[in-house]
């Protein structure tokens, strides 16, 4: 006999009252398990409706490039909404405690100038709509003991590990530099923790871009919207926090993104 379906507007609210509890969970509640793409996308619009973000301020993309699909062992993009309060800019002073087993990653994120409606779209159709590029460090979450076991729908559903964005200064007139030869570092406590090139995000950062507009979750949000942020991927896999301390990420000629963990 097959399952019942799921009950979307359910499983968001027992995700968001997991969400508050702020501990590591050894698996999602019952009755909030996502089992198939569409239920991952239903219940993180859901979730985005109960936060007040709809529309929402951005989205990020996870596992676009080769090295990230392996470490969480998918073979596609997954992505998830971002809301305002927790998009912030460089030089941003975050608690360390306000968030669970936090993580950071090296990414490239545009703000767009344009609407991009759902549907098939190229990267060149995408670096049309785009009006600044940025550097940015996105802040992830390991909110589960064994996240990769989850799956795709449960992680599409979990905004694929998002809680917050830093972003260096943005660059209008980036159609110059080649987005695919940017190398990016990722810097903690003063050290290198890991580097990658722009390339590695779906052989061309603005393909990612591409990826989302024409992806069921943007059609889910009704489309990409000028003003939103996309975070377009990691260069590098996580690097896994234990303590406060200052991270950079930078992808010269960009403004680095700057972060300070209390």
């Amino acid at each position: 006999m097959s399952e019942a379906p799921l009950d979307v507007a359910k499983a968001a609210a027992l995700l968001e009252a997991a969400r508050a509890e702020h501990r590591v969970r050894r698996e999602p509640p019952p009755g909030a398990w996502a089992r198939t793409p569409a239920d991952g996308v239903a219940v993180q619009h859901a979730r985005a409706g109960l936060r007040g973000a709809l529309p929402p301020a951005g989205f990020k993309i996870g596992a676009t490039g080769a090295r990230m699909q392996q470490y969480l062992g998918v073979r596609e993009p997954i992505g998830g909404f971002m809301e305002a309060a927790n998009i912030h800019a460089a030089g941003a002073v975050l608690p360390f405690a306000g968030f669970v087993r936090p993580g950071v990653e090296c990414e490239i994120a545009v703000r767009l100038a344009h609407d991009l409606p759902p549907g098939p779209c190229d990267a060149a159709r995408a670096a049309a709509a785009v009006g600044a590029v940025m550097a940015g460090i996105e802040i992830v979450e390991s909110r589960y003991e064994d996240s990769v076991a989850l799956g795709v729908p449960m992680l599409e559903a979990d905004m694929m590990f998002h809680a917050a964005a830093v972003l260096g200064a943005p660059v209008a007139d980036w159609r110059g530099l080649d987005l695919k030869a940017l190398i990016g570092r990722i810097t903690v406590g003063g050290t290198v923790a890991g580097e990658g090139a722009g390339r590695e995000l779906l052989g061309d950062p603005m393909a990612c871009l591409a990826w989302l507009a024409a992806s069921p979750l943007a059609a889910r949000f009704g489309g990409l919207r000028a003003g939103q942020v996309v975070m377009l991927g990691s260069v590098t896999p996580p690097v896994w926090l234990d303590a406060p301390c200052a991270v950079e990420v930078a992808f010269p000629p960009l403004p680095p993104a700057t972060l300070t963990f209390s």
